[in-house]
């Protein structure tokens, strides 16, 4: 059963597509999982996308129970492990800018001397 405010509390949730790319897990499994009683769940719809809801506390649980915690471990490391990549990639684009922007400005100043 879900704790009190945990429908809205940031981050405590996730849509049924969001699921399967963080966790690696298919559509039946999380209806599998629903239609047992392990998920609860809330039906939406965005832009005419019908989509479910579900939270990520019971997925996790009822991951760990069905698959394994090693999984569950290897699906959020892989998660957590692709977006310190991405991280990286950005701040590495901006610090090419940054760097190109140095140059232009130390040439101007060379100019003025």
């Amino acid at each position: 059963m879900a704790e009190y405010g945990e429908w809205n509390r940031k981050g405590a949730t996730l849509s049924d597509k969001t699921a399967r790319k963080e966790y690696k897990v298919d559509q039946e499994f999380i209806i599998k999982g629903i239609e047992a009683g392990k998920l609860e769940c809330r039906y939406a719809c965005v832009w005419g996308s019908p989509f479910v809801r579900v939270l990520r506390r019971q997925l996790e649980e009822y991951i760990t129970a069905e698959l394994g915690s090693e999984y569950l471990e290897k699906a959020k490391g892989k998660n957590e492990l692709r977006k310190i990549k991405k991280e990286i990639a950005e701040i590495k684009q901006k610090i090419s800018v940054l760097q190109a922007r140095k140059a232009e400005l130390e040439k101007i100043i060379e100019k003025d001397k």
